[in-house]
């Protein structure tokens, strides 16, 4: 059975430019994206030509200054964007939200020769990134990476492994994150790292419960040299530059969710009112009316959240704590929502005929990139209550 066309979402948008981006947006996934999700993700293809059509539309870039071949869209327009990649398939709304991050270092610390450079080809030229802060023995625990960057003259040398690289071994660029000072949060650097340069090689992308289509693999880097003028902001301000990509990322994270909730809602209801049972349809019966109705406030809450801490940071005021809360909510509401919706469709949920059950396993991996759950109520509890005293 091909994948349920999610409905278009009564959305509040800014102008009328970002009502005409959005339709596009819609078009293209309607178009060139949700009828090929399920058989592609079933084979595990990358649907790279689709990466190259974003690009080619302009919608790699929106969240950055159009000086650079950027969208010049406020992140409230450009979130609600990612939702609807996403509803039509996890694969290119993530990989959306992940090579934004990429180029956040850049966008946000890089020279303006850095800038003139690098950014048109990031933003608009076709090339694809990947982020690269996580290690096989740091994760949550971030700041205690080892990925050592030596300084050779006016050149890095680049040792070490990442792990968990969404984007891994396709990439054209990826922005890493290593170790060039002493032990701690203050001995990172960040570098704009080519994908084609000599040493750095992609292991075998990881055997993953979903998302099959999107590559997530280990990066070794080996002696990789890169020149000095590809160090993005000061030297040991890394870390810095990493959390607050990460903040935005979040954000780019629960709009995913909500994304992936509302198609599963979407499919669930059409189910409902079309299976009959006992002589009415199964929508009919109050324990499931009950259900669906739970699973759309949650996708509206979770909405309302998110796009409350984008408004925050179009504004250029603090949003850490509520991307965080998006972030925790959002992913936990999709998770909640895909198997309710699985449920919804009974056995035939459980198979594979139906796109539910991949919703489901694509939802849970959203409870752990970017920061696990857990990590994120940490942060929520440290804006609320200071710093642990231990």
């Amino acid at each position: 059975m091909p994948d349920h066309a999610p409905q278009p979402v009564d959305r509040q948008l800014p102008t009328d430019e970002a009502r005409d981006l959005l339709s596009l947006v819609r078009d293209i996934a309607q178009r060139e994206i949700a009828p090929k999700a399920a058989d592609e993700e079933d084979a595990g293809r990358f649907p790279r030509e689709v990466f190259a059509l974003l690009s080619e539309s302009g919608l790699l870039g929106l969240p950055y200054d159009s000086e650079f071949g950027g969208g010049d869209q406020p992140y409230e327009v450009y979130l609600q964007v990612l939702e609807e990649l996403a509803a039509a398939r996890l694969t290119v709304g993530l990989g959306v939200s992940v090579h934004s991050l990429s180029c956040h270092a850049l966008a946000g610390y890089g020279t303006k020769e850095q800038q003139s450079e690098h950014l048109p080809a990031m933003l608009g030229g076709g090339l694809l990134g990947a982020y690269c802060l996580s290690e096989p023995a740091s994760g949550s625990d971030a700041a205690s990476l080892r990925t050592k960057a030596v300084r050779e003259g006016d050149d890095w040398v680049i040792t070490g492994t990442k792990a968990w690289i969404t984007h891994g071994g396709v990439a054209d660029f990826y922005t890493v994150l290593a170790r060039t000072g002493g032990e701690g949060a203050r001995g990172i650097s960040a570098f704009l790292v080519p994908g084609d340069v000599e040493g750095l090689h992609a292991a075998a992308p990881e055997k993953k419960m979903g998302m099959k289509g999107s590559p997530t693999a280990q990066i070794n880097f080996d002696g990789v040299r890169i020149s000095d003028a590809r160090r993005i902001g000061d030297e040991g301000q890394g870390f810095a530059i990493a959390l607050s990509a990460l903040d935005s990322g979040r954000l780019g994270i629960a709009a995913c969710a909500i994304g992936v909730a509302q198609t599963a809602l979407d499919a669930a209801l059409s189910y409902a009112t079309e299976r009959r049972q006992f002589g009415r349809p199964i929508a009919d019966f109050q324990g499931l009316r009950f259900m669906l109705a739970d699973m759309a406030t949650q996708i509206e809450a979770g909405r309302a959240l998110y796009l409350a801490a984008a408004r925050l940071r179009d504004a250029g005021r603090p949003f850490s704590k509520q991307a965080a809360m998006a972030k925790l909510m959002c992913t936990d509401a999709a998770m909640k929502v895909t198997t309710d919706a699985v449920q919804v469709l009974g056995g035939y949920g459980y198979t594979a005929d139906f796109p539910v059950e991949r919703f489901m396993r694509e939802a849970k991996v959203l409870q752990i990139v970017e920061g696990t759950n857990q990590i994120q109520r940490m942060v929520i509890a440290r804006h609320l209550a200071g710093p642990d005293s231990r």
